[in-house]
């Protein structure tokens, strides 16, 4: 879901370049849903119902990053697109310890748990 003010964008328009730092211009590929920024050659592909563009990166698939065209500059849509680890991680370190180190009768209690975070690890990461 864009954000409010997100306007759409046009496949006929020139935009700036939100990656380059050398104020490149991002202009349309023909026959593509795409733009390509005229100074550090990267691609955008226009995503989300034309409201978002993702950089398409060489290197790493991972590591895309994402914006939103507000009008007159670009918002960063990685915020949107980052997964909440860290609680998870907590509490597996804190189940981890337990397990080592709390009586032997509540291990199996402790094993449940860490399935259930597991399960709800990998169900969030697929409603994000």
């Amino acid at each position: 879901m864009p954000p409010q003010k997100a306007k759409k964008i046009e496949l006929n328009q020139d935009y700036p370049c939100p990656s380059c730092r050398r104020r490149g211009t991002l202009r349309p590929i023909a026959l593509t849903e795409a733009l390509g920024c005229d100074r550090c050659q990267q691609i955008f592909a226009v995503e989300e119902r034309g409201y978002r563009i993702e950089e398409l990166s060489r290197s790493d698939p991972h590591k895309q990053r994402a914006w939103y065209w507000m009008g007159n500059r670009w918002l960063a849509a990685n915020a949107r697109r980052g997964k909440p680890y860290f609680p998870f991680a907590i509490g597996f370190l804190v189940l981890g310890i337990y397990l080592i180190l709390g009586p032997q009768e509540h291990r199996i209690i402790v094993i449940v748990l860490g399935v259930l975070l597991l399960l709800l690890l990998f169900v969030k990461r697929n409603w994000v």
